[in-house]
C-alpha cells in the first residue's frame, strides 16, 4: 500500500475532485439529502404553480451542479450529478439509456484524452465515482424498477442503495425492510458497492470499519434542511407529534455514517475501483468492439491506435501487479523483521534468566 498512501498524501494537500450521481423516483427524498449533506440549498426544491400540472414530468434530465466543500482542512471539489424525472413515466425504458448513456460518456471523454498525441492540461474527469439509488420507504421489498435500474448500471458505477424518508417507518419495519432488500440483491446476484475488504491483507480497523458499514446497507437516510431543539441542543432534525428525529444522530439515521464514508473514508477507494475495474472493463469492451466492427459511432481507431491502445493497456496491468508484488514483498519483510526482533528479545531474556539463575546458584553454594 505504500505506493497508495504516497498518492493520498499529495491529494490531501492539493484536495479532492469527487463526483457522485443521485438517482430515485420523486419524492424519496434525493434533493433534501443532497441539501443536508452540502448543508446549503444546492439543489432547488420541486415547486409548480398549477396544481393540475403538479405531476407531469417532461422525461428524465440529468444535472450536474459542482459544489466546494471543506471537511476538516481538506477541499473537495464536489460534482453532484442529479437526475430528476426519474421514475415517474409508466415506462422508464429512456431513464435506463439516458443515465447509462451519461455515464459511459463521461468514460469515453477519458479514452479519447488518452488517444490523443498532445494530453489537454486543462481536461477534468467528470466520470462518476458512485451512485446513490434512493429506494422509495414502501416497507415491502424491491420493485422491479429498483432490480432493473441497479443491474444495469452496477457495470458501469458504484451502486450504493439507500432507503430514503426512512423515519416514515417504525424501526422494527425499517429493519424488516433492510434485511427483505439486501436478500432481493443477494437472490438477483446484483454487484452492489458493499465496502469490501481482504480480511488476511488489511489491517484490523479496515475490516472493523468496512463490516460495520456493510452490516448497515441499504443506509437508512432522514434529511432536513430545518433546525429543531432537543433537550437544549440546536440539531438537524424533523419534529413530529411523537417526537424529534435528528439527522445526525446514529440512533435515528444512517445520514452521517453515509456522509462520513463518501467525503472521508472511502473516498479513494471508490475513485480507485471506479478507475482500476469499472472504466478498464469498459474500455476493454469499447476497443473490443471497435476491433471487431461492431462500434457504429465512427469512433473507430486505426490499427495503429489499436495496437498502442492494446500495449498501454498490458504495460498498464503489469504496472499494477508488479506493485502488488512489491507491496507483498514489503509486508513479508516486515512481518520477517518483526519475527526477527521477537526472537532476539526472547533470546535476550532468556540469557538474562540464565545469568540469574547461575548467579543464584554460587550464592547458594557460598
Amino acid at each position: 500500500m505504500a505506493h497508495r498512501l504516497g498518492g493520498r498524501r499529495k491529494n490531501v494537500k492539493k484536495g479532492f475532485q469527487f463526483t457522485f450521481m443521485v438517482v430515485g423516483a420523486s419524492g424519496t427524498g434525493r434533493t433534501t439529502f443532497v441539501n443536508t449533506l452540502c448543508d446549503s440549498g444546492v439543489l432547488p426544491k420541486k415547486v409548480s404553480d398549477n396544481a393540475e400540472e403538479a405531476h407531469n414530468e417532461a422525461g428524465i434530465k440529468i444535472k450536474p451542479v459542482s459544489v466546494e466543500l471543506d471537511e476538516d482542512g481538506v477541499r473537495i471539489s464536489l460534482t453532484i450529478v442529479d437526475t430528476p424525472g426519474f421514475g415517474d413515466n409508466i415506462d422508464n425504458e429512456k431513464c435506463f439509456q439516458e443515465i447509462v448513456g451519461y455515464l459511459e460518456s463521461q468514460y469515453d471523454d477519458i479514452l479519447a484524452e488518452e488517444n490523443r498525441i498532445k494530453r489537454n492540461p486543462r481536461f477534468r474527469d467528470n466520470r462518476v465515482h458512485a451512485l446513490l439509488y434512493f429506494i422509495a420507504p414502501t416497507g415491502h421489498a424491491l420493485r422491479e424498477i429498483d432490480i432493473e435500474l441497479m443491474r444495469r448500471l452496477s457495470p458501469r458505477v458504484n451502486v450504493i442503495p439507500v432507503v430514503g424518508r426512512a423515519d416514515s417507518l417504525t424501526p422494527q419495519e425499517l429493519r424488516d425492510f433492510k434485511r427483505r432488500i439486501m436478500e432481493d440483491i443477494e437472490h438477483y446476484n446484483i454487484p452492489i458497492y458493499n465496502f469490501p475488504y481482504d480480511a488476511e491483507e488489511d489491517d484490523e480497523d479496515t475490516v472493523e470499519e468496512n463490516s460495520e458499514l456493510r452490516t448497515l446497507l441499504p443506509f437508512a437516510i432522514i434529511g432536513s434542511d430545518e433546525e429543531i431543539v432537543v433537550n437544549g441542543r440546536t440539531v438537524r432534525g424533523r419534529q413530529y407529534p411523537w417526537g424529534a428525529v435528528e439527522v445526525d444522530n446514529p440512533k435515528h439515521s444512517d445520514f452521517a455514517r453515509l456522509r462520513s464514508a463518501l467525503l472521508s473514508s472511502h473516498l479513494q477507494d471508490l475513485k480507485e475501483i471506479t478507475h482500476d475495474f469499472l472504466y478498464e472493463n469498459y474500455r476493454t469492451e469499447k476497443l473490443s468492439r471497435t476491433i471487431n466492427g461492431g462500434d457504429q459511432d465512427g469512433a473507430a481507431l486505426d490499427a495503429d491506435e489499436m495496437a498502442s491502445q492494446s500495449v498501454r493497456l498490458k504495460e498498464e496491468q503489469l504496472r499494477r501487479e508488479e506493485e502488488k508484488l512489491r507491496d507483498i514483498e514489503l509486508k513479508v519483510q516486515r512481518e520477517i523483521q518483526e519475527k526477527r526482533q521477537e526472537l532476539l528479545a526472547k533470546e535476550e531474556a532468556l540469557r538474562s534468566l540464565e545469568a540469574r539463575l547461575a548467579a543464584a546458584q554460587l550464592q547458594d553454594a557460598a
